[in-house]
C-alpha cells in the first residue's frame, strides 16, 4: 500500500529529483513550493496531487497545515525540505527572512500537523547542512526570531537549529511514535541560491559547479530516509551525512546540547504564539 509522503520545497532541486524517486516506486507524494507555476509542472508530471505556500507568509504556512488536514487523513512522512538562503531582511510576520522560512515555518508546520503525524507513526525529515558545522553559532538568550550576523552565518545558525528541532522533536514525541531525523543533502548544484546574493549565483554558475553534486543526488538521499524503516534503515533523532552518522568531530557541539534544544522549541512556540505540546 503507498504511503503518503508530503515533500516541502518540492517545485525544484532536492525536493522535486526525490518526489520523482519516489513516485516512481510507487509512493503517493504531495508537492509543496512556493512557485504555483513550478510546483504544478512538478505535481502534473507525476500525476500527483499539490500545494503552494510561500514560508516568508506564516499565514500562508497556516493555511497550507489546514489543506493538508483536510485532504490526508494519513501523513507517512513529512520532509520539511523547504529552505534558502537569502538577504538579511524582515519579512511582514517580523522576522529574519532565513530563520522564518528554514526553522520557523516548518516548525509552525510540524506543530501544526503533530496530531495528524503521530496517529500515522510518521517520519518527520529535516533537510539540514554541514553547514551547521562550519557557521552555525546560535545565543538562545539573545534569539527572538532576528539575526546580526551575516547572512552566510545566519544560514548556519538556521540549519543548527534543523538539527536541534530534530532532537527535541524525537525526546518529546517519539513515544507517541513519531520518528524524527536531519540531513546533510550534499553540496548541490541547484537552483537554492538563485533569489538570494550575486556572489553566490555566480558561484554557482562557475566551473566549480561542476565539483558539485546534482539535485538528483540530493535527491536519493532524502528519499532514502523517506522509504526506509526509522530504527532499522536510520536511528531515530539523529543527523545523517551520505546516509551515514558522521563522527562527533564532524556535528556542532550545540547540536548535542539537549537543553539548548529544548530552550529553542520553547522560544519558538513563543514567537510564533503557539502553546505548549509536551
Amino acid at each position: 500500500m503507498a504511503r503518503t509522503i508530503v515533500i516541502t520545497g518540492a517545485s525544484d532541486g532536492i525536493g522535486a529529483a526525490a518526489a520523482r524517486q519516489l513516485a516512481a516506486k510507487g509512493e503517493r507524494v504531495v508537492v509543496v513550493g512556493h512557485s504555483p507555476e513550478k510546483t504544478a509542472a512538478v505535481a502534473r508530471a507525476l500525476n500527483a496531487p499539490h500545494h503552494v505556500a510561500d514560508y516568508a507568509d506564516l499565514a500562508q504556512v497556516r493555511r497550507l497545515a489546514a489543506e493538508l488536514l483536510a485532504a490526508y487523513p494519513r501523513i507517512d512522512v513529512l520532509a520539511n525540505n523547504a529552505g534558502g538562503i537569502f538577504k538579511t531582511e524582515l519579512t511582514g510576520d517580523g522576522f529574519d527572512r532565513m530563520i522564518q522560512v528554514n526553522h520557523l515555518a516548518p516548525f509552525l508546520l510540524t506543530h501544526l500537523l503533530l496530531g495528524r503525524l503521530m496517529e500515522s507513526r510518521a517520519a518527520v525529515i529535516q533537510t539540514s547542512s554541514i553547514g551547521a558545522k562550519m557557521m552555525g553559532k546560535l545565543d538562545i538568550n539573545t534569539f527572538d526570531g532576528r539575526t546580526s550576523r551575516s547572512f552566510f552565518m545566519t544560514y548556519g545558525d538556521t540549519k543548527l537549529m534543523n538539527q536541534l528541532f530534530t532532537a527535541e522533536l524525537h525526546r518529546r514525541h517519539h513515544a507517541q511514535g513519531l520518528n524524527a531525523v536531519s540531513f546533510h543533502p550534499g553540496n548541490i548544484a541547484s537552483s537554492f541560491p538563485n533569489r538570494s546574493y550575486a556572489l553566490l549565483r555566480l558561484l554557482m554558475n562557475s566551473p566549480v559547479k561542476h565539483l558539485l553534486e546534482t539535485s538528483e543526488d540530493g535527491g536519493v538521499r532524502l528519499a532514502w530516509l523517506a522509504e526506509g524503516r526509522p530504527g532499522t534503515t536510520w536511528q531515530p533523532g539523529k543527523y545523517y551525512e551520505n546516509n551515514e552518522i558522521p563522527p562527533d568531530r564532524k556535528i556542532n557541539a550545540q547540536a548535542k546540547d539537549a537543553s539548548l534544544a529544548a530552550e529553542l522549541w520553547t522560544r519558538s512556540e513563543r514567537l510564533l504564539g503557539l502553546a505548549s505540546a509536551r
